[in-house]
């Protein structure tokens, strides 16, 4: 009877386990997802900042910065044009366009470390990168609504495949920032060491961002190329235009490999159905020979 007890409440706790275990895996999903989309959501106030900067300079008047938020938001239009934000999605693009380009050969130094290891800088660095990115977007984009300021409406719209490409490149760059920050950072505080990525994490990532793009983002970032046409262009426009080409940039590498891996599939598929009509051929003769 005893060992039955026991027995059953073995049971019991590793019953209680999992059920902990699961819910942790669910509150880590979400929590990466959130934290994924504040790069996107950074792009959404650069396109803001945009619409900002092009309406101060047609009516050199801008709202009374009274509010944290307003402050913040001041300060990253006629201040600071190579703000944190701007530093650090710039930094970002350009290493997801490094490793989309060699196809992951060139890696940079990754943040996920054992959880042996005492002293863990890289780490450190990711949590550093991932606040301030967090402190950024959120001031900034309180500021932008407290000021009235919306990216829609100014400027040319793209075509439709531009703004595929450019969404393609946004979810490529998305993806690298969610592997080299989020995903160490939100391990590390809820397990302890690195968790394998499921497909389960790829397909919530990926619905948010399409309804986070179709919802504000599919109009708002045309903002980042369409000011840049008028007059009085300044730092905050130039780096906007120049980082959405960057996403750009992205997309199209990731267009072209996705064409040659067809490509590829396609002509492996013919050598091979060649290869088996000789084969059938060869079988043929020699049993006529026979």
């Amino acid at each position: 009877m005893a060992s039955m007890k026991v027995t059953k409440l073995e049971l019991q706790m590793i019953s209680c386990e999992n059920i902990i275990m699961k819910l942790k895996e669910t509150l880590q999903v979400l929590t990466i997802t959130l934290l994924s989309l504040l790069l996107p959501l950074s792009f959404l106030l650069l396109a803001r900042l945009s619409t900002a900067s092009y309406l101060l300079s047609l009516n050199g008047d801008f709202p009374a910065a009274e509010p944290p938020s307003l402050v913040f938001f001041s300060l990253l239009l006629k201040y600071i044009p190579l703000s944190p934000l701007h530093l650090l999605v710039s930094l970002v693009c350009i290493a997801s366009l490094v490793h989309t380009l060699n196809d992951g050969r060139i890696t940079f130094p990754s943040f996920s470390v054992s959880p042996a290891t005492t002293v863990r800088p890289r780490l450190y660095t990711a949590w550093i990168v991932l606040c301030t990115l967090q402190v950024c977007v959120g001031l900034g984009i309180e500021g932008s609504i407290g000021a009235g300021i919306v990216g829609g409406g100014f400027g040319q719209e793209s075509n439709l495949i531009c703004r595929i490409v450019f969404f393609l490149g946004l979810h490529g760059t998305t993806v690298y920032w969610s592997r080299m920050i989020v995903k160490p950072v939100v391990d590390d505080t809820m397990f302890g060491y690195e968790m394998e990525e499921r497909w389960m994490d790829r397909v919530v990532m990926g619905v948010s961002l399409g309804g986070l793009w179709w919802w504000k983002l599919r109009d708002e970032v045309e903002s980042l190329v369409g000011v840049t046409t008028g007059v009085g262009v300044g730092a905050v426009e130039l780096l906007g235009w120049w980082l959405y080409y960057v996403v750009v940039t992205i997309g199209m590498v990731r267009v072209v490999k996705g064409l040659i891996w067809f490509g590829v599939i396609l002509l492996y598929r013919k050598v091979e159905q060649t290869s088996d009509d000789v084969d059938n051929g060869s079988s043929l003769r020699v049993q006529e020979k026979v």
